[in-house]
This record gives structure tokens, sequence and C-alpha cells, in this order.
């Protein structure tokens, strides 16, 4: 009589306890691999230092006492009155004179930036060159977006007014200088938009001027991965806008600068006027 055995029942497969093969590891070593990094890292931060207060105050005394040393030569000297007069040989100058490039004559150059996620506030940076840290950040109240779409116009000017605080008020007044005020009432081609803030430059900010260190001139859009956004995010906010040109710094006096970009491809004139303004 032959016996037949009963085979046996194999128990179902899960793919939570599959049993370890050369090909396909076992569960356990799925804990130990690191999850993928869902982000691009961030360049690390190479801007160079702008020159110290100090250093500008040393260079600004020394300037003085060369000043103050030539008036007291020339007052020293005997008035001569000419026996003929020339009239009709100076030029007059109704404001700044430019150059035959269209830079104004006397300016120093600097680096301007306007950035921001299309849905949210516009920064303006001006740093001494593209990789060294802002000595300006200002936030305006206006969306990155819309004021994208002004620069389309002809000419833009925005005029940055702040109050000159009263005689008396405290210790150390008319000592700030003019781009060190920490509010402005803003205005762009003549219509208020609200008020700008000076702010200190915060880890999103110096990634971008790391990022744009070696633009010179132009505009485009840093993608969200490198800024540290996921897609929800960046959706929410939109990309992040730059543009960025050479300007000309012209101060006029304590309470009056003004920055002028000019167009680089040729002598057109500036097409964004910044007006820094303390009454």
């Amino acid at each position: 009589m032959v016996h037949y055995a009963t085979p046996q029942s194999t128990p179902p497969m899960s793919p939570l306890h599959a049993s370890a093969t050369p090909r396909t590891p076992g569960a356990g070593a799925y804990s130990e691999l690191p999850p993928p990094s869902p982000h691009t890292p961030r360049p690390p931060i190479t801007l160079t230092a702008p020159p110290s207060k100090k250093k500008q105050r040393r260079t600004a005394a020394r300037s003085l006492r060369a000043i103050r040393a030539v008036r007291a030569l020339f007052r020293s000297l005997p008035i001569l009155a000419p026996a003929c007069r020339f009239h009709g040989v100076l030029p007059r100058h109704g404001g700044p004179s430019r150059m035959h490039d269209g830079h104004v004559s006397g300016a120093s150059r600097t680096t301007g930036t306007l950035f921001g996620y299309r849905k949210a506030r516009v920064t303006l940076a001006v740093q001494e060159t593209p990789g060294s840290v802002p000595i300006l950040l200002l936030e305006l109240a206006m969306q990155t977006g819309r004021f994208m779409q002004e620069m389309g116009a002809e000419h833009l000017r925005v005029a940055l007014e702040c109050e000159k605080k009263p005689p008396g008020a405290g210790a150390g007044i008319g000592r700030t200088r003019l781009l060190d005020e920490p509010l402005w009432t803003a205005y762009v081609n003549g219509r208020k938009i609200g008020y700008a803030m000076r702010r200190e430059p915060t880890e999103d900010d110096l990634t971008v001027m790391q990022l744009l260190r070696t633009v010179s001139v132009g505009a485009g859009v840093l993608p969200n991965d490198v800024m540290g956004r996921d897609a929800a995010e960046g959706q929410e906010a939109g990309d992040l806008a730059y543009m960025r040109a050479r300007f000309d710094r012209v101060v006029g006096s304590r309470d009056s600068e003004s920055l002028y970009m000019l167009n680089p491809d040729g002598n057109n004139g500036p097409e964004l006027s910044i007006f820094f303004i303390r009454i």
C-alpha cells in the first residue's frame, strides 16, 4: 500500500517581510539607506566684506584735512582782479553732467540687484562689487512681478523719502548716514506704494548674492530647489526673479543721494533712477 504525503501549505510572501537574497536585500537593509535629498545643497558663502566704516571715516577725515589746508593756502594769497572778463565761457549745469558714454561724471560705480519671488516683495541690494556683501538691503512694499512690469516702461523713477530728525531730539543727531536710515516712504513714478525698510541680509539673501557673484549685468530666474524650497512653496510664491546692473552713485549732500542704472547696450541713458532724500 502506497502512502502519499500531504503537501504543506506555503505562507504567502509579504513585501514587508521578504527574505533576503543576493539581489534583493532584506527589510533591515532598507532602514540603513540614507533618505534622498529633496533639495540641491546651497553653495558656501564666499562673499568678501565691504570696507569698514572706520576706514571710510579715516579716509574722509584725511580728505577734509587736505581740503582745509588748500583753503588756508588760497586765503593767504593776494587777490588779483583781472583787467578783462570773458562772458559765457563757463557752461551752466542744470543737473549732473554726463560724459559721451552716458555715465555721470564724478559718480562712483556700484552694483545694484533687484530680486525676489514674483508674488513676494522686491528687494534692492547695493554692493561695491558683485562679489562683496551688500552695503544696503532695502525691501520695498511692492511685489516683484509687478515691479518687473513697471520696468517695461521707458523710464522708472523710484523716490525714497525719510524724515529728518529735529535738532535736540537726542544725542548723535545728524551723524546717521543717509543709507543707514531704517524706514523710507516709497514712490514709483510719483505714485506712493507704501514703505521701504532697511534690513540685514538673511541666509537667502546671501545665497542669492553668492549665486550671482560672477554676474555683472543680466536678468533671469533662480531655481527653487537651490533656494531650499519644495514644489509646493515654489508654486505658491513663484520663481525667484532677479535683475542686476551697474549703477552710478551720485552723492548730492548729506541728505540726498541718487543711483542711476545705465543701459549697457548703448547711450540711451538711464532706465532706472533711485533717489534717496531726507527731508
